[in-house]
């Protein structure tokens, strides 16, 4: 990735300790990105502790990520004007704070707090993480460091529920945040000593509104969602929220097309590279945290393994993204099939784990086994192209927003998989066993059941809820990639149609093509 002439000014191309400062990158990165999945084996732990209901624990996963997501471009921003390292910093000691503070909840209320508080810490933690990368990284070494980037990215997105298996194995469920702190201490003093300052003089002003306006939409409309099934759809609660929603993200867009520095440019919306290569990446995100949201409570409550076996349960899509990630396999491929081909072959086998674990793995492990390594592999397939594209379709002084913005709709597909694939969940279930509708969580519907019988069909009611809500995001990741595969096929031929030009938003001069640099002024 081409460096602006500001980048070159400020960082020497070559940091004498580069690959140790990104080894310290990677611990703060994988931090924060385990906490996107940690949670999900601790679901039995928290409902029985805290009380927690189905709709507190999708909100104790939401909290962190709908925050996170909202914040994730303001974060990129106030790094580039501010300077890298002191929001690094400052990620880092917030998310060490809200650790702490989850660490010792007493409440759902206040567990839910503490997460959404980590998520701020955690927005500073991945937008300035990858911006020192670039700043401290040359062309001819850029392309492995951020290789070695997106492969912790994946370990700490799949191996949650593995550490948090074996943490709730032997303590408590307030250590699975706790870890974290010794981690924040450590990444503090390495940054304090060894990553170099650096920031953009012309740096665009932070977007507040902006920032505040997307999460308070996002938020609305992930509340209409998880409402749904307890209140009714066409409930005023739902209905209000959603419309709340709608209106809100509205005007979000109406501020970003006026404001002089926008969090988000709507003019990258005309490319279709990066339209196609946002909706799959929003895709990928939304079947692989849901289904995993889903996936440890079928080992658990229905299969009844432990915290840690069903932890260990999950590895397999780890292992098969970290291998498949550190034998370049989708680099290899890249060159052959081109970015389509490799985005429809990847989300295609997303989609296929997802069905065979809703088919076959509904009274076994075997089945989701499978499921789970053709998952890995699909996700190891698409995640780097998709990335690649997002980046080609953006000029390079905004290669920090472009991450802001990979960032942001990962994180909201995270919140949205769980929002919707748990609200098919409980719909599905409820109309299996109505009976069981007013219990707290399937722990309680079973402790109500009235007799052997009773829970022999509760469990059953919740297996198959479990096999629609992987089917549905089977299907919905499937048209995704299908989707995003013809949109980038479409605008590959208008890059070859002769005119050179790809709409590039924001100041790449006319006739070059999106990702060129712009002219000096």
């Amino acid at each position: 990735m081409p460096t602006t002439a500001a980048e070159n000014r400020t960082t020497p191309a070559r940091h004498p300790q580069r690959w140790l400062i990104l080894g310290v990158i990677c611990l703060a990165q994988i931090t924060v990105l385990l906490d996107n999945t940690i949670l999900s084996v601790a679901i039995p732990s928290l409902t029985r502790e805290l009380g927690a209901s189905t709709s507190d624990i999708q909100w104790m996963v939401n909290a962190y990520s709908l925050v996170q997501s909202g914040l994730l471009l303001t974060a990129g921003n106030a790094a580039d004007r501010y300077g890298r390292k002191k929001l690094l910093i400052a990620g880092l000691a917030l998310f060490g704070i809200g650790s702490l503070a989850a660490g010792l909840s007493q409440t759902s209320a206040q567990l839910i707090a503490a997460r959404a508080g980590m998520g701020v810490g955690g927005a500073l933690l991945i937008t300035t993480t990858l911006a020192v990368v670039v700043q401290i990284f040359d062309d001819t070494e850029r392309v492995k460091a951020i290789g070695l980037w997106s492969t912790v990215n994946s370990l700490g997105f799949a191996a949650g529920p593995l550490l948090g298996g074996v943490m709730l194995e032997h303590f408590w469920w307030g250590a699975i945040f706790l870890i974290n702190i010794p981690v924040a201490v450590l990444g503090l003093v390495a940054v304090v000593a060894l990553v170099p300052e650096s920031r953009t003089k012309e740096g665009d002003r932070p977007d507040l509104l902006g920032a505040l306006l997307s999460t308070i939409g996002m938020t609305a409309v992930v509340y209409a969602i998880i409402s749904g099934p307890d209140h009714g759809w066409a409930s005023g609660q739902v209905l209000l929220a959603a419309a709340v929603g709608v209106v809100v993200l509205g005007a979000f867009v109406l501020w970003e097309l006026r404001v002089p520095y926008p969090m988000l440019d709507m003019r990258f919306f005309r490319n279709q590279r990066f339209i196609g290569a946002v909706g799959g990446a929003v895709l990928v995100a939304f079947g692989m945290t849901g289904s995993l949201f889903l996936l440890t409570q079928h080992l658990q409550f229905v299969l009844g393994y432990g915290p840690l076996d069903a932890g260990l349960r999950t590895a397999p899509l780890a292992l098969t993204v970290i291998v498949l990630n550190l034998l370049g396999v989708a680099a290899r491929l890249l060159p052959r099939i081109g970015t389509p081909g490799l985005i429809a072959t990847g989300m295609s086998l997303v989609a296929a784990g997802l069905a065979s674990i809703a088919l076959l793995g509904a009274h076994g492990y075997g089945g989701m086994l499978l499921g789970l390594v053709v998952m890995g592999a699909g996700v190891a397939l698409s995640m780097p192209a998709m990335a690649n594209a997002i980046m080609s379709a953006i000029p390079p002084e905004k290669a920090g927003v472009g991450a802001g913005i990979n960032g942001t709709l990962a994180e909201f597909g995270n919140g949205l998989g769980v929002a919707v694939l748990g609200a098919v969940l409980n719909a599905r279930f409820a109309a299996l066993v109505p009976a069981a509708v007013g219990a707290a969580s399937l722990p309680a519907a079973l402790a109500a059941a009235d007799g052997a019988a009773e829970r022999l069909r509760i469990s059953d009611a919740f297996a198959r809820g479990l096999e629609t809500s992987q089917l549905v995001g089977a299907v919905a990741v499937l048209a995704g990639g299908l989707l995003a595969a013809l949109l980038l096929r479409r605008a590959e031929r208008m890059d070859r149609g002769g005119d050179g030009r790809t709409e590039a938003p924001s100041g790449a001069p006319s006739g070059a093509p999106s990702g060129a640099p712009p002219e000096a002024a």
